[in-house]
């Protein structure tokens, strides 16, 4: 989509597969998923696809259709499913197109091996449920899984949980231990470890990891930069100065009022606002860069401007670069450093950009 107004969306297809490799080179002895589900953490399927496409061992989804797509165009990795189906169509869909598919309680598991043809092959992977809480086979429900699955010995069968807290304190262990005691003597193989886990918890690399947000260039640990981990930016979001105010101390910024200056001050209003996915509750004092230095957001985001403090850049003006988040020609704000200032965390920053936005690949001349 082409347009005039100057807010884009650059992402770095390069910046995706270096990502994915330092991934690799922490868990060198497993193999990885892509994780591309949510439209690849809102940097576009396709192109973190054809980013990864001569180097994953598997990508991991959550539709059906989606994986289906992927096996249209060309795509021969493994491909899997990582809520599983939700349909017999689906199921059908897995053993015909050689997908791998979560399956988490009863009713999902019976609802795949009714929908494989007798002695079809069968790539499945059982979820156990550690102390997320959210899916997965409980030490209760897990007997019942193995019973059903007798019938199946071509299934190759690989056993996963999925870490809660492998960004803070408690860690990995507690989890660790639980699915020990769940799995028993099974010898097969194991898919544990998310970003967070590949990089702080190399106990749980096991046969597969799943890099989630590291591919996409963030942090998955509050208090550590993605910098200082070695990974790239892979989305940048740009826009450009519309307008300035002067304004005395005492004035008031945008709707409520809720910024008062207490300084005469130069405001900068930008083209990026809530209706792009810049995060409405993002305070004043969030960092933002103009002509390359930082400065910081004032008054409330609106639907499509948000304003910034030009005092002490008086060289800018309408028509100077921004950077909302990312590694521009504007300068550096880590999408981690938004994302603290707005109490959220960068995941939702990314899957947030409206479909309004223009995208912008690096190395690409087109939009």
């Amino acid at each position: 989509m082409k347009t005039s107004r100057p807010i884009r969306a650059r992402i770095a297809p390069s910046a995706i597969l270096q990502n994915y490799r330092l991934a690799k080179h922490h868990a060198s002895s497993a193999r990885a998923w892509a994780v591309v589900k949510a439209n690849a953490y809102g940097h576009g399927l396709w192109r973190a696809v054809e980013a990864l496409r001569g180097e994953a061992d598997g990508f991991a989804l959550l539709e059906c259709e989606n994986a289906l797509a992927l096996r249209e165009a060309g795509v021969t990795q493994a491909i899997l499913l990582l809520e599983g189906i939700f349909s017999g169509r689906d199921g059908r869909a897995v053993a015909e197109h050689g997908l791998t598919s979560v399956v988490h309680c009863r009713e999902q598991l019976e609802l795949l091996l009714g929908n494989t043809p007798a002695g079809a092959p069968l790539s499945l992977y059982i979820k156990l449920n550690t102390g997320m809480n959210r899916l997965g086979f409980t030490e209760a429900t897990l007997p019942m899984a193995w019973q059903l699955l007798r019938p199946w010995p071509q299934a190759a069968v690989t056993l996963m949980t999925h870490f809660a807290e492998a960004d803070g304190e408690r860690g990995t262990a507690w989890q660790l231990a639980r699915f020990r005691q769940m799995a028993g003597d099974w010898r097969g193989p194991v898919c544990l470890g998310n970003s967070a886990a590949i990089l702080r918890h190399p106990q749980t690399h096991g046969d597969w990891v799943r890099p989630g947000i590291m591919l996409y260039g963030a942090s998955p640990f509050a208090g550590q930069s993605a910098e200082s981990l070695g990974l790239q930016t892979a989305m940048t979001l740009e826009s450009a100065i519309i307008g300035v105010q002067d304004i005395a101390i005492g004035d008031r910024v945008g709707y409520g009022g809720t910024f008062t200056a207490d300084r005469p001050m130069r405001i900068g209003i930008v083209a990026c606002g809530y209706a792009d996915g810049y995060p409405r509750h993002a305070p004043s004092g969030t960092p933002i860069a103009v002509m390359g230095q930082r400065t910081e957001t004032v008054g409330r985001v609106s639907m499509d401007m948000l304003a910034c403090d030009l005092t002490a850049i008086p060289q800018a003006g309408i028509g100077s670069p921004v950077t909302l988040w990312g590694d521009g020609a504007a300068g550096q704000v880590p999408a981690d450093e938004v994302a603290a200032a707005a109490g959220t965390i960068a995941y939702e920053l990314f899957c947030a950009v409206a479909p309004r936005v223009p995208v912008r690949v690096a190395g690409m001349d087109t939009e």
